[in-house]
């Protein structure tokens, strides 16, 4: 196997622990993705995809890790989160890692509603608080894929076209 070849692999394995990213809060998603788009470019001269379609790809790069933040604290801060019930999400998110797929679904509920309860100590409000949390992670998560998918179909047009 020549050295362009295993750019290649590493390229399309970056890519694709960049879309599991975009759900896994341990890998970080998007980014991944870029790199190894990035690396595909490198690795054939950047003559199929240039530095102009690298710098879209760069800017959605950044775009979802704006959205990923802003997601979350707009889908906490509607619902009146208190700085303990973000703080809980957070780590109900990595705990929900060590619970597989449904953990990282309902572990940033469950962090945002204990850290709701100790703030404030009202159920009604910290369930409140705990599925506007999740409904913004939810949200953010979705739009993630959706750059993800754009940036793989942009790629995709300049590599191929």
């Amino acid at each position: 196997m020549d050295l362009t070849t295993f750019y290649y692999i590493l390229a399309g394995v970056l890519v694709v622990l960049g879309i599991v990213g975009t759900v896994l809060p341990a890998l970080p998603g998007l980014p991944l993705v870029f790199g190894g788009m990035l690396l595909a470019s490198w690795a054939s001269g950047f003559e199929k995809v240039g530095w102009v379609t690298l710098v879209v790809l760069g800017l959605l790069t950044a775009l979802s890790m704006v959205i990923d933040f802003a997601a979350t604290a707009m889908g906490a801060k509607r619902v009146g989160a208190s700085k303990l019930a973000i703080i809980g999400s957070i780590i109900g998110t990595f705990a929900g890692l060590m619970f597989g797929f449904i953990g990282i679904f309902i572990g940033p509920f469950v962090g945002a509603l204990i850290g709701e309860l100790i703030h404030t100590r009202k159920l009604d409000q910290a369930t409140k608080v705990g599925v506007g949390t999740w409904v913004g992670i939810l949200v953010g998560t979705v739009l993630k894929l959706g750059l993800a998918f754009a940036m793989l179909g942009l790629f995709a047009i300049f590599w191929f076209f």
